[in-house]
């Protein structure tokens, strides 16, 4: 008869998430995720087959998390507002502690490695960028932003200035929300005349 598994998956992918945040793919031995995991080599290879399919679901859940918080801030603020928002949630969200952004740690790891996950990293980063350009469009519609600039221009510069916050903020010696308003201040800067 088989055996069933006894350990829950999406903490499993959770716990994982963290062990390559601090250490990186490459730095990350599958001793360190079978230790940290608490699994034996047969469970892990069970369960996520290889240490590059666990590290592809910890990048697919990084980016479902960060979807999943803009629309509950989209639902609270609105376009416009939810962009400001959503800088200060990536400093102040406990759940999810400031580090450098998982999708461009991994693109600068691995991008000269010609590895798949580098691929899959910078089709999630395109994901992100089309999320905000949906989100500024929103607000040009709404008159809440200027059309001076579009809203795919603003997206790339806001995941840019996204990702510059989030580094800066991991320097431990720079006031990460101070320098989350100053991004907001600038797209209030960006609102409409009426």
């Amino acid at each position: 008869m088989p055996r069933t598994a006894s350990f829950d998956r999406d903490v499993l992918i959770a716990n994982a998430r963290e062990i390559f945040w601090q250490k990186g793919w490459a730095g990350t031995s599958m001793k360190d995720l079978e230790k940290g995991l608490g699994l034996h080599p047969g469970s892990f290879y069970a369960a996520f087959g290889s240490k590059d399919a666990l590290y592809e679901l910890t990048l697919d859940r990084y980016v479902e998390e960060g979807q999943a918080r803009l629309d509950q801030l989209l639902h609270v603020h609105g376009a416009l507002g939810a962009l400001k928002a959503y800088l200060r949630s990536v400093v102040e969200d406990s759940a999810m502690p400031v580090r450098a952004c998982m999708l461009s740690k991994t693109l600068l790891e691995l991008s000269g490695q010609d590895n798949p996950l580098a691929s899959k990293a910078r089709q999630h980063m395109a994901t992100m960028e089309a999320r905000f350009a949906t989100l500024f469009a929103q607000a040009q519609k709404q008159g809440e932003i200027d059309k001076v600039v579009s809203a795919e221009k603003r997206a790339r510069r806001f995941q840019s200035d996204l990702m510059g916050l989030r580094v800066s903020a991991e320097r431990g010696d720079i006031d990460a929300l101070e320098l989350a308003d100053e991004i907001a201040a600038d797209l209030d800067r960006a609102q409409a005349k009426v």
